[in-house]
């Protein structure tokens, strides 16, 4: 009876140990796809930080050039360029028009 046991146990310890090795080898194929997955995904969170610091240069240089116009419409030279296109001249002001 002892060496039918002693195969039995070595039979058992041959089935676990492959056993063993297979959940190693299959936990090892999945660690392999999610780190391929995470650097997919950090290439393309690299990409989309890319255009957003873009997009947040140009959102700057809008601000700044708005800055510049916000300051210029409250030039008296920006009042009479808009007078003048509705035809407001000053009390003074001779317009001369050429004839046809």
């Amino acid at each position: 009876m002892s060496r039918r046991s002693t195969a039995r146990r070595k039979k058992s310890n041959k089935m676990s140990m492959f056993l063993i090795a297979f959940i190693m080898m299959v936990l090892c194929g999945i660690m392999v796809i999610q780190i391929s997955d995470m650097k997919v995904e950090q290439r393309e969170l690299k990409i989309q930080e890319a255009n957003l610091k873009l997009q947040l240069a140009q959102e700057q240089q809008r601000t700044d050039d708005l800055q510049e116009e916000k300051v210029y419409v409250q030039t008296k030279k920006y009042v009479e360029e808009k007078a003048k296109e509705f035809g407001y001249v000053y009390p003074d002001e001779i317009i001369l028009k050429p004839e046809k």
